[in-house]
């Protein structure tokens, strides 16, 4: 019996291409034919900082195309979507995280602690921003906005001494050589969700919600799950200076034996621009309440709680 074509939303850069086309042959493995259709998203028509663009600038035209049923499921980039679901849609999968560590791409082969005082480093991403200035390093951190190849050149071609991205964008396009550096979390802890991908289709297609339940890593979700939590519980928008890493880790229960478990790290940015930190360890089976109670603590340590509108309300911390 021939199985119906599956049609797969994706942006059109080169990232979300590379990260759709990957989730395609798996399905393709599994005797499923599918074609990619390519949604332009508010994030990619402007090149205005994103927390200026507000929430979903990059996934909001993909979920209306699923939900008209222009596409039967789509693929995020997982750190893109808003914490508030969307009624019409169901989280179909996510699958096995790429690593979700920061990355250095620097001139002349530099790791972070190399780069001379006043050094110019690109992000677009506050809470790169925000740790960066924390290290202390004397750094000038430069907005930046743009794929990942474009902000790369902006290094080769002496604009900026480094830029900041994401590992997992790297690996996916095949540039791993050009790190100079992947940042330890104890440096700099990565955006909630960073390198996993969520896939999604429509609330009521059980049958394609069935197919892309075999992408699904229950590790990487249950991570993703307590990260995006810590998030909702500061009620703040994707772009906020806010990282938050969750990790499966074998721990000792109360008999000696030896378990899984969920560690999760977070860090915020006070209303005064300070970083505080706290960490938390629990049941996998418990990753949102694990997430909402790390969020408690961060606001009992001082952390700012922004707005869920994605609205410009916080302050790009150190930027210059």
């Amino acid at each position: 019996m021939t199985q119906r074509l599956l049609r797969i939303g994706t942006r059109g850069s080169a990232l979300a291409l590379a990260q759709a086309g990957h989730v395609a042959d798996v399905i393709r493995t599994a005797g499923c034919p599918v074609e990619l259709i390519v949604v332009r998203t508010t994030g990619d028509e402007s090149l205005a900082p994103v927390a200026e663009l507000g929430v979903g600038v990059f996934v909001t035209a993909l979920r209306e195309a699923l939900a008209l049923g222009k596409v039967d499921f789509a693929v995020h980039s997982y750190k893109d979507l808003p914490t508030a679901p969307d009624t019409r849609l169901t989280l179909a999968a996510v699958p096995v995280r790429e690593d979700p560590r920061d990355a250095l791409v620097a001139r002349d082969g530099m790791v972070l602690g190399e780069l001379p005082s006043g050094s110019r480093v690109g992000t677009g991403s506050p809470r790169r921003a925000a740790q960066l200035h924390a290290l202390g390093l004397g750094l000038e951190i430069v907005e930046l906005r743009g794929n990942v190849p474009t902000r790369i050149a902006k290094v080769r071609d002496g604009e900026l001494d480094a830029v900041v991205v994401a590992r997992a964008g790297l690996v996916r396009l095949g540039r791993l050589d050009e790190i100079t550096e992947t940042l330890d979390p104890l440096q700099m802890l990565p955006a909630p969700a960073q390198g996993a991908l969520a896939i999604e289709c429509r609330a009521d297609d059980l049958d394609t919600e069935h197919r892309l339940g075999a992408l699904n890593d229950p590790a990487t979700r249950a991570a993703v799950t307590a990260e995006r939590a810590v998030l909702a519980g500061l009620g703040s928008p994707c772009s906020a200076p806010i990282g938050a890493l969750g990790e499966v880790v074998e721990d000792l229960d109360e008999d000696g034996k030896i378990i899984e478990s969920l560690s999760l790290r977070g860090v915020a940015a006070t209303p005064e621009g300070a970083l505080v930190r706290a960490s938390i360890i629990g049941k996998i089976a418990e990753a949102e309440l694990l997430g909402r109670t790390l969020a408690a603590e961060l606001l009992d340590l001082g952390a700012e709680s922004l707005p869920a509108t994605g609205s410009p309300a916080h302050r790009w911390i150190g930027s210059s």
